[in-house]
């Protein structure tokens, strides 16, 4: 009985989160955003659906422990693609919340923002590098 509670508590709380993720994504306009930024709006429904099915497969892939079987330059592109989207996308939130144009208010920035932005993303760079490079930089479960 505790067991099928547990199972019941999680897939009701997983559904919650992810609702709201999907709901704050939708909220924000952020697929539109990048649309019309990419210049590829007739292909929204696309996007939605790619996030949809990204979202259930990374859900699956952690709640059943699975592992694909992806070696060398398909990792290195697969890879590649998942960061190119995922900084498309927090570019995509920063740029509809206004978060550069009050941050360089804010830090009264005349000139420099290209060296800015390029700081911003060497940064999270470094740190992916770290992570996954570095033996013992990140330990699971503790």
């Amino acid at each position: 009985m505790m067991y099928v509670l547990a199972v019941f508590l999680g897939l009701a709380t997983g559904t919650a989160v992810a609702s709201a993720v999907f709901a704050f994504i939708s909220a924000i306009g952020i697929v539109p955003h990048m649309a019309r930024m990419t210049n590829t709006r007739p292909h929204v429904r696309i996007y939605e659906n790619a996030i949809i099915w990204g979202g259930v497969a990374g859900v699956l892939t952690i709640a059943f422990n699975m592992r694909l079987p992806l070696h060398g330059w398909l990792v290195a592109a697969l890879s590649l693609s998942v960061g190119v989207f995922f900084g498309s996308l927090a570019m995509s939130l920063a740029e509809s919340l206004d978060v550069i144009p009050v941050l360089t208010r804010r830090l009264k920035l005349r000139k420099g923002l290209f060296w800015l932005i390029c700081a911003l993303a060497l940064g999270k760079i470094a740190g992916s590098l770290l992570y996954f490079i570095v033996s013992g930089f990140y330990t699971q479960g503790g």
